[in-house]
């Protein structure tokens, strides 16, 4: 498992990721949501009214900093985050809703 904390605008982050069997589990925490990996459900997330992000295809934190986000959560939307921004992108404007 790594752990590693990862600036952004306004916060640091924490990166999560797990080396599972076919591919890792990826997921970056910050203050007021996260983007997650394949591995991770989004209907959990809206069960829960997360403020989420989905990215597949993704191997280590710049990936899924780099790449477009696919799918959002309702919370999301509810913030008017769409997707097709990059992952810094989306953690970014979630932190600069709540400042």
């Amino acid at each position: 498992m790594i752990i590693e904390q990862i600036p952004l605008k306004n916060e640091v982050a924490l990166g999560i990721k797990i080396q599972l069997d076919k591919a890792p589990l990826i997921l970056i925490r910050a203050k007021n949501g996260y983007i997650m990996c394949g591995y991770l459900n989004m209907d959990s997330a809206n069960k829960l009214g997360d403020i989420a992000g989905k990215i597949t295809g993704v191997n280590d934190f710049q990936e899924m900093l780099e790449k477009k986000v696919i799918e959002i959560s309702e919370k999301a939307k509810e913030l008017g985050i769409e997707p097709g921004i990059t992952g810094r992108e989306f953690l970014d404007k979630i932190g600069d809703i709540y400042e």
